[in-house]
């Protein structure tokens, strides 16, 4: 990769999604500078895979930035007193943890502007997903509004571009594309209640969507799951 190369900030959490954003926008010859936070979250075996994965990848830099949204709580993902259920939900699920994505943007865009990149990556997905408010189209063209008048940069006329390239594709899709493009999948893991060595319940939504995925795209479940050998 040539030393011109834009910059670009991924947000990483070292799931199935983000691993595949990474790809895609290494694909399109971007420097990578890959972001993870640790928020608190009680499946946090997917930071490891963060680790592994950037490593392989060639990013730039990989920073890991700690916010502990688990000291307010109010979602299964960050408050252990709330089950994360096993069966699908109607509506908005416990396992949305509140501001999130608004707060994980909010500091790729920090990122970005001191090392002077417009192209932040998220892999939000508004086709298979769980129902979370901060995952469709409306959530990103909105931040890019923000950027625009949040920054130094967008007051000096310069605009950030945030890249969902996932936010219309279905999970067998998303699945095909990171196969092609050589993601390991059975480094990363998706499961909200993943154990420390980061092997998949099985029973969550994200492993339920992350299962059908890999079928409805014809293709073997690398997934580690609690109890194989």
């Amino acid at each position: 990769m040539g030393s011109e190369a834009r910059k670009a900030v991924v947000l990483f959490s070292g799931g199935l999604d983000s691993a595949t954003v990474l790809a895609l926008a290494r694909e399109q010859g971007f420097a990578l500078h890959a972001l993870s936070v640790a928020y608190g979250q009680r499946h946090d075996a997917e930071l490891a895979a963060a680790r592994r994965i950037a490593e392989r990848a060639g990013v730039v830099e990989h920073r890991l930035i700690q916010v502990n949204l688990d000291a307010f709580g109010g979602s299964a993902l960050t408050d252990r007193r709330i089950d994360v259920p096993e069966t699908p939900s109607e509506g908005v699920p416990v396992t949305y943890v509140p501001a999130r994505n608004t707060l994980f943007l909010s500091l790729a865009l920090g990122w970005a502007e001191v090392i002077g990149a417009r192209d932040l990556f998220v892999g939000v997905n508004a086709v298979d997903y769980s129902g979370y408010p901060d995952c469709r189209p409306a959530f990103i063209e909105a931040f890019e509004r923000l950027a625009r008048v949040a920054t130094k940069a967008g007051a000096e006329g310069q605009s950030f571009v945030v890249h969902a390239p996932l936010i219309k594709m279905s999970k067998a899709d998303i699945v095909r594309t990171g196969t092609r493009l050589g993601v390991d999948y059975a480094q990363t893991v998706s499961c909200y209640q993943a154990d420390a060595e980061g092997r998949a319940c099985g029973r969550c939504d994200a492993c339920r969507l992350r299962r059908e995925g890999f079928a409805a795209a014809g293709l073997a479940d690398p997934t580690r799951y609690v109890g194989q050998r």
